[in-house]
């Protein structure tokens, strides 16, 4: 099928596009875009539409006045649980969630079981995802072996299987000289490690102790008064610290996972500025949510790192409208009704959220707090650039793999999980309601959700 979107206003960071206009879309890639198409445009020398023309093919057209169309979204942090944790999610229904979510190539974190530190583990989520996949899976490896912080995998012969990034996320990487080794492999390897930065000195401490420390001393208000959340700013500030020192060194590629505190934001501020090789990403709930949403929606609103406090929720919004921190990334993390119905020490960290994502994002624009076309960018061409060896390009430039989202950035709809295509129905967002909805996702020219 080719397919003609007609009016829509067409985004694209990449090209500095911001324009009403038309984008043909031919054998799975951007043919034509911008200006307006007043007449069937030419196709293999043909009219198209014109039956019994040479090179004649069937067009559909799909109207978009009113509507964003943009570069499919790209998320370089979800869970997609398989292989080992299927009644949390799958492959086929975790995609299924990204692409009602807009997002069109998702890169799955190595927490499974077994986890993905072997080139066997790898070509079994290629397999799976080759065949029940409605979006791009693209596998992210682990740094050490089982994710145990104490042997480096075999990143050179990974990355040759197709991992396009290397995280042992939930675990930090705490022993310095393996860190090094890593970050020194990133640069001849010219792929990222992903870094869960936390301090677990510093961090774990709630479940064991009656109050976990004072406001003053980085706990939030609410963290302190429920003496439930275990993970506080300098926790995760001072593993930034120590990983930018190590990049310093190595000139490796660094990636700062889920940044959630004014303090880390000003740390990689300052690394940038001296020129250190760095990216990091905030996900929308840090961006959109703070630590009141954990009085009202309990488990929910369990994350690691945390819900944070306005101050830090602005300093994320500012660092991101800035381009300090690079990228959203959703930290898609699906869990069981029963999982999150545990008490709130023993419930697990996560929120389901491919699909309440951009509905919670454009929160920031109506507001004004980020332009319309800065959002686009960090959720398209800037991903790309981070996982740069994958081939995507965050782009409609022709020739481009006609990679798609649309949607409507004033439409209002309510959150109701049990409609997800996630299994994970895990969201803090239940019940509320949002306003911009995605309407189409295509991934190298098929509709994969309308």
């Amino acid at each position: 099928m080719n397919l003609l979107i007609q009016n829509g206003r067409i985004i694209d960071p990449s090209q500095g596009m911001d324009c009403i206009g038309d984008l043909l879309v031919a054998d799975g890639r951007i043919a034509q875009i911008g200006g307006q198409t007043s007449r069937p445009p030419l196709y293999n020398g043909a009219t198209v539409g014109s039956p019994g023309g040479a090179g004649y093919c069937r067009l559909s057209v799909l109207q978009a006045q009113g509507m964003i169309v943009c570069p499919g979204f790209i998320d370089l942090h979800c869970h997609l649980r398989q292989p080992g944790f299927e009644e949390k999610e799958t492959i086929a229904s975790g995609t299924m969630a990204a692409a009602r979510g807009g997002f069109t190539t998702v890169c799955c974190m190595p927490n499974t079981n077994p986890p993905i530190d072997t080139e066997a583990v790898v070509a079994q989520v290629q397999k799976i995802a080759t065949t029940q996949a409605v979006v791009r899976v693209l596998p992210i490896g682990c740094i050490t072996e089982g994710r145990s912080g104490k042997k480096l995998v075999g990143m050179s012969q990974l990355n040759k299987a197709g991992v396009v990034a290397f995280s042992d996320d939930g675990n930090p990487v705490w022993d310095c000289e393996i860190m090094r080794q890593a970050l020194e492999q990133s640069k001849i390897l010219d792929v990222p490690i992903i870094d869960h930065c936390e301090d677990l000195t510093l961090s774990r401490i709630g479940s064991r102790q009656s109050a976990v420390g004072s406001p003053g001393e980085g706990w939030g208000t609410i963290d302190y008064r429920l003496s439930t959340i275990d993970f506080p700013a300098a926790a995760e500030e001072h593993m930034i610290a120590r990983d930018i020192e190590l990049a310093r060194l190595t000139g490796g590629r660094l990636h700062i996972a889920h940044v959630s505190t004014a303090g880390a934001v000003e740390l990689i501020r300052k690394a940038k500025i001296q020129g250190i090789n760095l990216t990091a990403e905030v996900t929308p709930h840090h961006l959109t949510l703070t630590e009141q949403m954990v009085i009202t929606r309990g488990t929910n609103a369990k994350v690691s790192p945390p819900l944070r406090t306005e101050k830090d929720r602005n300093a994320l919004v500012d660092g991101l409208r800035e381009g300090v921190i690079d990228v959203i990334a959703t930290d898609h993390a699906p869990h069981t009704e029963a999982d999150k119905a545990r008490s709130f020490n023993q419930a697990p960290f996560g929120i389901s959220g491919l699909e309440t994502a951009l509905g919670s994002l454009m929160s920031l624009v109506h507001q004004g707090e980020i332009d319309l076309g800065t959002l686009v960018s960090r959720l398209t061409y800037q991903p790309a650039q981070i996982i740069r060896g994958s081939g995507l390009t965050g782009s409609l430039k022709i020739g481009s793999a006609a990679d798609i989202t649309i949607f409507d950035p004033d439409a209002r709809w309510t959150v109701g999980p049990d409609r997800f295509a996630s299994r994970g129905k895990n969201t803090p967002l239940a019940g509320m309601t949002l306003r911009g909805k995605v309407m189409v996702t295509i991934v190298a020219g098929v509709i994969a959700a309308v």
